[in-house]
């Protein structure tokens, strides 16, 4: 067993608007992520399937073909290899599951 605290966890600037901290076990990536509004990430994929929780703050995603909400208190599912891409409405904190592990994220 491994015990984190996520306020000792070091963020990571992805840009100068998204901050994230990232655990990862043997079969998951776990991470909690600070979005200021007007944030975005660019359209992508990956081979991990990828669940979305907004703690709080709303995103709009851009996901096959379509766009969805998803606001504090609510969780999106994303397949593998399905292309999507993020504007934060508002300041937002999110939790991301990955499975199986970021490999390309540095541990």
């Amino acid at each position: 067993m491994t015990h984190y605290d996520w306020n000792r966890i070091t963020p990571v600037a992805m840009t100068p608007m998204i901050t994230r901290k990232a655990i990862h076990s043997g079969s998951m990536t776990i991470a909690r992520l600070e979005l200021q509004k007007d944030a975005v990430v660019a359209e992508h994929s990956h081979h991990n399937e990828q669940i979305t929780m907004v703690e709080r703050g709303a995103l709009q995603f851009a996901i096959e073909g379509g766009q969805q909400v998803v606001r504090g208190g609510e969780s999106l599912v994303i397949p593998p290899h399905v292309p999507h891409g993020v504007v934060a409405l508002e300041d937002s904190v999110v939790v991301d599951v990955f499975s199986p592990p970021r490999d390309d994220w540095p541990r």
